[in-house]
């Protein structure tokens, strides 16, 4: 039988994390898949580890890995530290503020199941997604990173700033070797990564609603970075072009 591990970084998700991972065993087992929940807590200050391991007596040892780090070291390490653990098929990547419904995995496996390919993303930005309860200032950002992306990098995918994806265990990790970028633009370097590498992406309208409990984790030096790192891949690509 096909497996899926479920890689979760948390910080300060101390509602939103049973919620969470209700929702994917739930989605798991109504369509009867094997899989493996894997929390990587980066020593979150709100006792987010303490209801992990709460969830890991009611739903077994087997379905909930704990797999928690000193301090907040950012996305891309989360994923490289939970990556070491996942004994899945397939890994996927959603946020743990419920921002990304588990609902959507089931259109995400059956669109890998029937064209073979090496990734499949949420997409914000196709007909049937969208975004609920983001402020303008949210939306420009998000805009505006995805715009800047397309037009300097030509990714080939329609929302390169979106963390809700499937891939094929190997890819990912091939495509993790080859990052250098750890926070917020982690997610963007991937997909850009995936097209140089050759891969195959698909996407998947889903539709994002912003978080109930806790605060966004984006800040305005994730936001510099995103640009340096933009600007050191274009300028990587046309030194390599020449």
């Amino acid at each position: 039988m096909v497996k899926y591990s479920v890689l979760l970084p948390t910080y300060n998700e101390i509602d939103n994390l049973p919620i969470i991972v209700y929702l994917l065993i739930r989605e798991f087992k109504k369509n009867s898949l094997d899989y493996e929940i894997i929390v990587i807590d980066d020593n979150s200050p709100d006792g987010t580890i303490e209801v992990a391991k709460q969830l890991q007596k009611v739903y077994g040892e087997d379905k909930i890995l704990l797999r928690p780090r000193a301090g907040k070291l950012g996305l891309g390490t989360a994923y490289i530290h939970g990556l070491k653990s996942a004994t899945g098929d397939f890994v996927i990547i959603l946020d743990a503020d419920m921002s990304h419904h588990p609902k959507f995995i089931e259109q995400f496996i059956d669109v890998q199941s029937k064209t073979g390919s090496d990734i499949v993303t949420g997409t914000r930005y196709r007909d049937g997604g969208g975004v609920f309860g983001w402020d303008f200032t949210r939306k420009l950002i998000s805009c505006t990173a995805n715009y800047l992306t397309q037009i300097m990098l030509w990714p080939g995918c329609s929302d390169v700033t979106g963390s809700f994806r499937l891939y094929k265990k190997e890819v990912l990790e091939e495509l993790i070797a080859t990052c250098i970028s750890k926070g917020y633009v982690f997610q963007m370097e991937m997909i850009v990564r995936a097209k140089q590498l050759g891969f195959t992406v698909e996407e998947v309208p889903i539709t994002f609603v912003d978080r109930v409990y806790g605060e966004s984790k984006i800040t305005s030096k994730e936001i510099i970075g995103f640009l340096v790192w933009t600007i050191k891949i274009v300028c990587h690509d046309i030194v390599k072009f020449y």
